[in-house]
């Protein structure tokens, strides 16, 4: 067989591009206001609705996949104590955001207890480590595309301008752990190149995909709870992933799919208009409060 009779063999796969590895947004920004957009304005309820396609995106790097999947830490497992990882997770988001160095450091040193434990064993196929630093930027970087693509789909694509001053803040998304702020892109031009070349190691295996499936059918719940949700579930989680990750986990999505996805999000940018800041954005203030209070009482943040 001649060269020309297998034109793809030993043939490096295409960069990844921003069409590959962000979701469409349609619609220009539409202000409230006139003062630059912060992190802070992303910290509405609905930021939720793409918390499972976030984690799936974080799991898609194998080291975090695996370490997920093969935790030992029970208290923290996300299909044995799903609430208490729920809380965790968010808990984390608010003070990453909203909370002092004090109160970052606390919430620092619970986790960093917890991830003491995650560690690969001798001979395992996928090494990884909870602290390590790369693994926990993927992680910062998911976060972050979280709240990006949630404060879009709700106040439409921001400018260039807009855009950075949101990301100007977003570092403790990684900080507030192990992460340093060199290690942190300086601009929003310099995430968009980390992250395109990031997600070329974004690759699902049976093991970690058959795990990351399990969450999108809420199989870590009881059934009662999980049949009036599933397939709305589904249809957001799908929704918040860009092509590349709908790839590897497998998941159709249409054409017809994608303008339901949109249409759904323009009705809830209209009706969160209506809805007042202190009530969109009360759970991560509670969640703040609840943080100082433990601290107050000298109990564990996580």
């Amino acid at each position: 067989m001649t060269a020309a009779a297998h034109p793809t063999d030993h043939r490096e796969p295409a960069p990844l591009s921003g069409d590959r590895t962000r979701i469409h947004i349609g619609s220009a920004h539409r202000p409230w206001t006139k003062r630059p957009v912060k992190l802070t304005d992303a910290l509405d309820f609905w930021s939720f609705a793409g918390a499972a396609a976030n984690v799936a995106m974080q799991m898609a790097r194998p080291g975090v996949g695996y370490g997920v999947a093969e935790s030992k830490v029970e208290s923290g497992s996300l299909m044995k104590r799903p609430w208490k990882r729920a809380r965790t997770t968010t808990q984390y988001l608010a003070v990453a955001i909203l909370g002092t160095d004090e109160e970052r450091a606390a919430f620092r040193e619970a986790v960093n207890a917890q991830h003491r434990h995650v560690r690969s064993e001798p001979g395992a196929k996928v090494k990884y480590n909870a602290f390590d630093r790369e693994l926990q930027l993927w992680v910062a970087a998911c976060l972050y595309i979280g709240f990006e693509d949630t404060y879009q789909l709700l106040q439409g694509r921001m400018s260039e301008e807009q855009a950075e001053a949101f990301y100007a803040s977003s570092s403790t998304l990684g900080t507030t752990l192990q992460v340093t702020e060199e290690m942190w892109p300086a601009t929003r031009k310099d995430f968009d190149e980390y992250w395109n070349k990031a997600c070329e190691q974004a690759v699902l295996d049976d093991f970690v995909r058959s795990y990351v499936d399990d969450l999108l059918n809420l199989r870590m719940i009881h059934w009662y709870l999980r049949l009036p949700f599933r397939n709305l579930l589904k249809f957001l989680t799908t929704g918040f992933l860009a092509p590349h990750f709908r790839e590897e986990m497998r998941l159709e999505w249409t054409a017809a799919d994608q303008r339901r996805f949109e249409h759904l999000f323009v009705f809830v940018g209209f009706v969160n208009r209506f809805i007042p800041r202190f009530l969109r954005h009360g759970g991560s203030h509670a969640l703040m409060a609840d943080l100082r209070l433990r601290m107050k009482m000298k109990k564990n943040p996580v």
